[in-house]
């Protein structure tokens, strides 16, 4: 039975922008709360259409991505239904050794990881529910007059233009955001992207021959080597989906099968019986390293009229599994503007605006950081005694010292904050260690008076 029969009265005309992750949890929101919403978006219906190469066809699921599945009453379904929990990173060593680090050795939470296509339909899907939420596929934005509230698509399957006129326009239309590249013409727009040197290219482990796993399913497998990196996410059908990350020049210089199969079996030994050698050199050259970006920019926002949220307001790198669930936090932030101040768009979106940017920012910077943290720290004696002093003192004083990871990625705590209490618990223990070293030494010193 579909919901919201009538159209509220002194209900809000808006159109999103993109009909991706982001763009249907928004919708969801919104309809809940009585506005009509049309999506528009350039692609196919994604429930119509394969899996696209290149492109993560899972995600890491957590705390705040959740928040906003329970909003839009989905996140029951996706957790006990579809999601593979992983409870840690399980570290491969070049000798085909393994060990985990927990993410929560506390209180065992874990993230989950959730089919980016069925999460997708399982949205669009919801949204059928709804008689106030209208979909347009194959509509690409050619023009958008934000002050007016007015949009041109090009129909790409009938070359068609439809002009489109809303009270709200909200872009949330990725990284690469037509909505954006719009509100770039408005003066004092502050606008940054930047392309790591790092790029990334998709293999896959297959299910064994009875349709099972591989390997232990419910962690995220790292193959840490310096400068470069390997990663597995299970997928629902018992293969993984592994992600080479390295520099570009490295991927250049792999242009022949034997180069590819010595380059693994000196950096990834193990992961060659388990992908396959077929398998591999057909997966590696039968695609190309894709680019890594993150984008900044501020204000969000274009009077009463435009907002942009999700990767079109701050792409991040994926290194700590947040683009998705900060893109789901603005939904859930946005939620709680429009009840706090009750519809009126001039008053949410300035809010949305001054405030979001800051955690955004700061959550780009983790992100960046965490891929150094991957790749090479988590190898290091030093790394694994931080975190086990992060875990004893959190296991000890869990309301006073929560470890950064933690705050990321169980708690709702603003990014700020996380960054912001990361850097007192390196302080607090720089000042334990001096007294520490300092008494040694005072010890030392009387011992051999």
């Amino acid at each position: 039975m579909a919901l919201n029969n009538e159209h509220a009265k002194g209900s809000l005309d808006i159109a999103i922008v993109g009909g991706g992750l982001v763009g249907s949890v928004e919708a969801l929101y919104l309809a809940k709360r009585g506005h009509n919403v049309r999506i528009y978006e350039y692609r196919e219906d994604i429930r119509k259409t394969p899996q696209v190469r290149g492109r993560s066809i899972n995600l890491a699921l957590s705390v705040r991505g959740r928040r906003a599945l329970k909003d839009v009453g989905l996140e029951q379904h996706i957790i006990e239904e579809h999601g593979i929990p992983m409870k840690g990173r399980r570290i491969h060593r070049l000798d085909g050794s393994t060990y985990v680090i927990p993410y929560d050795a506390r209180n065992n939470q874990c993230i989950y990881s959730v089919g980016r296509n069925y999460l997708n339909a399982s949205l669009l899907k919801e949204s059928d529910n709804y008689e106030n939420v209208t979909k347009y596929f194959n509509h690409k934005l050619i023009e958008a007059n934000l002050q007016k509230g007015t949009l041109t698509f090009l129909k790409t399957d009938t070359k068609e233009n439809v002009d489109v006129k809303a009270d709200l326009i909200i872009g949330a239309d990725g990284a690469f955001s037509a909505v954006r590249k719009s509100m770039m013409k408005q003066p004092l727009f502050d606008y940054t992207q930047k392309y790591i040197e790092h790029g990334y290219l998709e293999l896959c482990i297959p299910a064994d021959e009875q349709g099972s796993f591989q390997m232990p399913a419910n962690y995220l497998h790292i193959w840490p080597r310096g400068n470069f990196m390997m990663i597995a996410l299970p997928n629902q059908d018992c293969s993984w989906t592994v992600t080479l990350f390295m520099p570009f020049t490295s991927f250049k210089s792999i242009d022949t099968e034997d180069k590819l199969l010595a380059f693994f079996e000196k950096y990834f030994p193990d992961s060659i019986a388990l992908i396959g050698r077929k398998k591999l050199i057909e997966d590696f050259f039968g695609g190309s390293p894709s680019p890594l970006v993150f984008v900044k920019c501020r204000p969000y926002h274009v009077e009463d009229k435009a907002l942009l949220i999700g990767d079109a307001a701050h792409a991040v790198v994926p290194f700590y599994g947040q683009g998705m669930n900060a893109g789901f936090e603005d939904c859930t932030i946005l939620d709680h503007l429009f009840q706090k101040y009750n519809d009126d768009l001039a008053k949410i979106l300035l809010e949305f605006s001054d405030t979001r940017w800051i955690d955004t920012f700061e959550i780009c910077d983790l992100a960046l950081y965490n891929y150094i943290e991957m790749r090479d720290l988590v190898t290091r004696p030093s790394y694994r005694i931080r975190k086990a002093l992060d875990d004893l003192i959190y296991w000890l004083l869990p309301d006073i010292w929560v470890p950064l990871y933690n705050s990321v990625t169980f708690t709702t705590m603003p990014y700020s904050e996380c960054a912001k209490n990361r850097q007192w618990q390196n302080k607090v223990l720089k000042y334990i260690f001096t007294v520490l070293g300092v008494s040694t030494l005072v010890g030392v010193f009387y011992a051999f008076k």
